[in-house]
């Protein structure tokens, strides 16, 4: 079975996929502009009114490259 994958550098047939996932998250926390409305409105407990529609996203994303194990490029197809 021959490897079909070949460094571009030193054209060496040793060569295996690697995959990396990062994941970023985005957090939206307090309010203050609907903190203030909720202390308006509501008195002193009305600050927490500051936390509400808080998110909080997630994202993944995947990148797969070649690493040569003969002169240690890494390379993408």
């Amino acid at each position: 079975m021959s490897n079909l994958v070949t460094c571009p550098v030193c054209k060496s047939a040793y060569c295996r996929a690697i995959s990396t996932n990062n994941t970023y998250i985005e957090d939206k926390g307090y309010g203050a502009g609907k903190g203030c409305c909720g202390y308006i409105l509501f008195g002193p407990l009305g600050l927490l009114c500051g936390l509400c529609g808080g998110k909080r996203r997630t994202r993944t994303t995947t990148q797969t490259y070649w690493h040569c194990d003969g002169c240690g490029n890494k390379f993408t197809l």
